[in-house]
């Protein structure tokens, strides 16, 4: 699967909360403001234990560029009343996602009711 299909193929999966069937590598990295998850299966069980602030989202795709080996995505993640600004850089091999290096547009603090729980 191409880039740009890959990165479509991820927000379909999360609108539908299928994100166990996100199309990721076993050594996938995910870095953002919240930090940095190393691995498939360390962001799986990051989602899991965070179901509230992952699931249940839509989102607005403004701009999705891509290339043969990666794709820029600009985009609204809208949730309630809830709206975060994102610009994400997928980076893919093999058909599949192994990095995304994420932008959100956060103000000051991360609000408690948004910060993530660490699985045990």
């Amino acid at each position: 699967m191409e880039s740009k299909a890959l990165a479509k193929e991820w927000f379909r999966l999360w609108e539908t909360g299928e994100f166990e069937d996100l199309p990721i590598s076993d050594d996938f990295i995910h870095t953002s403001p919240y930090g940095t998850i190393e691995g498939k299966t360390a962001y799986l069980d990051l989602v899991k234990a965070n179901r509230d602030k992952f699931l249940g989202h839509t989102f607005e795709i403004h701009d999705l560029i891509s290339n043969s080996n990666k794709a820029c995505v600009r985009y609204t993640a809208l949730k309630e009343a809830f709206r975060l600004e994102v610009t994400e850089w997928h980076y893919t091999r093999d058909g599949l996602i192994y990095k995304i290096v994420a932008y959100y547009n956060i103000e000051g603090e991360i609000n408690e009711d948004r910060k993530l729980s660490m699985p045990n």
